[in-house]
């Protein structure tokens, strides 16, 4: 029993190691890493756009259409790219152990916000000018979540989203070494944020952008910017309060150890 404790400890404090680490590695990137990296991601998820989109007017089915979005989460997955609702629990993590300044999260957050819409709005456009046959399907999908009001409801879909993806990513990072679990792990997210619909302000603002390019949706630019507003609050508390926070509790003796180890060593 002693020894099945000292190995799970031992797990543990090399989960955390990654998740600093990883997080430092994040939060020490340049305007121009944040953009680059971040405009990959973007790209990424838009070709698991048009794979919803495809596979949603050829079948139907919003179920079939999650599952073929998860070509998006597979190829940020392998890209080592991501996504701005990635970016919780990792780089969160190292601010609160007191590596980082709130003011540098924030920047990761800005930076990774802009590449992610730019990159995807890119591939927006191009699949708008590639398949006319997915206007209106384009246009139907946009409607439901632009549409979908700025009330309770539409924050909750927003809380789901961010606590999901913020759980893929701690599962990435520190879950498993496992790259078929990650797949699993990608395929399942991507699942609930396409196939259940959920409120996920990058997916879904790229989703928007196709029908946008088509000059026919049902909303304007203004009215996607204010729904985009509200979407990335509920992912904020989702992200946070569903993920990162309560790992965070679980992990506060190992947290206020290493504040004191880090203090010690500043004052030495």
């Amino acid at each position: 029993m002693a020894i099945d404790q000292a190995v799970t400890a031992d797990s543990e404090e090399d989960a955390f190691s990654k998740i600093l680490a990883e997080g430092r590695e994040r939060l020490d990137r340049s305007w121009i890493d944040l953009l680059a990296t971040g405009g990959i991601a973007g790209i990424d998820v838009a070709f698991g756009v048009l794979a919803l989109l495809y596979v949603e007017k050829a079948t139907g089915s919003t179920l079939l259409g999650g599952l073929a979005f998860s070509i998006g989460f597979i190829a940020l997955l392998l890209g080592n790219s991501g996504l701005f609702t990635e970016g919780f629990f990792v780089p969160v993590t190292v601010v609160v152990v007191g590596d980082k300044k709130l003011r540098i999260l924030f920047k990761y957050w800005v930076g990774t916000i802009v590449g992610n819409l730019t990159g995807g709005a890119l591939v927006a456009w191009i699949i708008e000018l590639a398949f006319p046959s997915l206007h209106h399907q384009s246009i139907e999908n946009a409607k439901y979540y632009i549409q979908g009001g700025i009330n309770v409801r539409s924050f909750a879909l927003a809380v789901l989203a961010g606590g999901a993806i913020t759980l893929l990513t701690r599962m990435k990072i520190a879950g498993t070494s496992s790259d078929v679990a990650k797949i699993i792990a990608s395929v399942a997210s991507a699942f609930l944020l396409a196939g259940v619909r959920l409120f996920h302000s990058i997916l879904d603002s790229i989703i928007a952008f196709t029908a946008l390019d088509t000059g026919h949706a049902t909303f304007g630019y203004f009215a996607w910017l204010r729904w985009l507003g509200f979407i990335i609050i509920g992912n904020i508390v989702g992200g946070l309060g569903l993920t990162t926070i309560p790992r965070l509790l679980r992990n506060h003796r190992r947290i206020l150890d290493y504040r004191a180890a880090r203090t010690r060593h500043d004052i030495s």
